[in-house]
């Protein structure tokens, strides 16, 4: 459990000290990228560990509708993912894809996932996004759209292609890691 917590608590240092910590960049005096890297890759690993380790209470399973919901819900996330990456339409038009991608993320996982470690990994995580949301716009009131890369339907098209081989290898990986996607 506290592997799980800390590591939880490293990840969102690493993404929220620039916003919360007056200064933090220039304390770094350059370094900021790679100590940032450093203690979210922590974080990561140990998230990892303290997930795999902690066995706590089991509210609810996946259930072959639950499934399905997360199957859907995650093809959205990864989208969101790609279009945040490539400036699609999606991505100039809403602000936080990626984050949000994060917080769907966290929705899917907890509908197939009602164990303790997975509330607090994947609500943990999913708060983390919605409190990143906040101190962005709280920071930045005023947004201004990404300028796209390339538009037109090619663009779309190969992020859509994109969301479904990106899927197709996170659900491969599940599976060989002994959790199954489908079914």
């Amino acid at each position: 459990m506290a592997l799980l917590i800390l590591g939880l608590l490293l990840w969102a240092f690493g993404h929220l000290a620039r916003r919360l910590i007056p200064g933090f960049s220039e304390m770094l005096k350059g370094a900021e990228r790679p100590v940032t890297a450093v203690i979210v890759t922590l974080g990561v690993v140990l998230m990892v560990i303290g997930y795999r380790g902690w066995f706590g209470e089991f509210y609810w399973g996946r259930t072959p509708a639950l499934a399905g919901i997360n199957n859907l819900l995650m093809l959205a996330a990864v989208y969101c993912f790609a279009a945040s990456g490539m400036k699609t339409a999606f991505a100039r038009r809403y602000r936080h894809p990626m984050l949000t991608g994060v917080v769907i993320w966290a929705v899917a996982h907890l509908l197939v996932n009602g164990d303790t470690p997975s509330f607090v990994l994947f609500g943990g995580l999913g708060i983390w996004a919605v409190l990143e949301m906040l101190l962005i716009n709280r920071a930045e009131p005023r947004w201004t759209p990404p300028v796209p890369r390339k538009s037109g339907p090619k663009m779309e098209g190969m992020a859509v292609l994109g969301t479904v081989v990106v899927y197709g290898a996170i659900a491969g990986v599940h599976g060989l890691l002994g959790y199954p996607v489908f079914g």
